[in-house]
């Protein structure tokens, strides 16, 4: 069984897929309601007055809500879909965590080492700020929070959507794109698409949420996309800061730059070339092949004695 055949093992009636999205995704909703229907000018005001709290309540604030929630969708799944949570994480017989820790040190490396060299380049507008202290607190917190936020946008998005509209639609290529889309708007509330426009950021996250679902299908596991997400936000959190990000942490450096992006040098290459060429290590690493299968076949519905509910 491939892992959106994983929905499978719980009941699929389209009430309980109803009801547990809305309730688990209802905070994403919102978001995207706010932006849609707010003053820009209000949204600024509350940004503002946002930045004037400690940076580390701010970070708290930001994360804590993701813990209840990624619990709630855990119990839903369990004790109303009748499902386990390994068939939700994972094709295989039980979690690899080696290829969480692989995907994260990819894109910790990755990024770590890109910083490295921009900043031996032109280190103008990057201030060192590190202090013990505070980035100890910063540490602490995200190493305990971070995991709950990544975890339930990754079930959310590339687990339970993916694997449940895999099922409604019949196909792997639907639920890819759709679940990439919903993951570039859940985002649509962040200060960097104000900061740096709209579509150029919807462009970042869209292609970012296919990245991660491109390696939860080739996978057949979400463990890839848990370690690459935890990664990318760890450092963004601990590494660098900007006032016009939606993390504004004690990091060991902060940039002073504006806030723009080059919409080449900063947007598509990373998702035209960096993502692609991560890919690829991936594959090698993990033998992929079949891709025309593996994203864009058929789903269908595995002989009942190949699973059983709640395994």
């Amino acid at each position: 069984m491939n892992y959106i055949q994983q929905a499978y093992k719980g009941k699929l009636e389209i009430w309980m897929f109803i009801l547990t999205t809305f309730i688990v995704a209802g905070v994403f909703i919102a978001n995207f309601i706010l932006y849609l229907f707010s003053d820009p000018a209000d949204l600024q005001a509350t940004m503002d007055m946002m930045k004037e709290w400690p940076k580390n309540l701010t970070l708290i604030l930001n994360l804590i809500f993701f813990v209840p929630l990624l619990g709630i969708l855990f119990l839903l799944v369990k004790f109303m879909h009748q499902r386990s949570i390994l068939s939700l994480t994972t094709a295989r017989h039980k979690v690899d965590y080696g290829r969480i820790f692989f995907s994260f040190m990819m894109v910790a490396v990755f990024t770590i080492g890109t910083f490295i060299i921009g900043y031996s380049i032109d280190s103008s507008e990057i201030i060192y700020q590190f202090d013990l202290k505070k980035f100890a607190i910063l540490f602490l917190i995200s190493i305990i929070l971070f995991p709950f936020q990544i975890g339930l946008e990754e079930y959310l998005f590339r687990g339970y959507l993916m694997q449940h509209l895999g099922v409604l639609v019949k196909n792997k290529w639907f639920p890819l794109i759709f679940t990439s889309v919903l993951f570039g708007i859940a985002h649509s509330a962040n200060p960097e698409i104000g900061a740096v426009g709209f579509w150029k950021m919807m462009i970042f996250y869209i292609g970012t949420g296919l990245l991660l679902g491109i390696m939860t299908l080739m996978d057949d596991g979400l463990e890839l996309a848990l370690g690459f997400h935890l990664g990318n936000n760890l450092l963004a959190s601990l590494l660098v800061t900007a006032d016009w990000t939606a993390l504004q942490t004690d990091a060991i450096f902060r940039s002073t730059a504006e806030p723009s992006m080059s919409i080449v040098t900063e947007i598509l290459v990373p998702v035209l070339v960096i993502y692609p060429i991560m890919l690829l290590i991936l594959s090698k690493r993990y033998g992929w092949n079949n891709w025309q299968e593996r994203l864009f076949g058929k789903v269908t519905k595995p002989l009942k004695e190949d699973y059983k509910i709640l395994e």
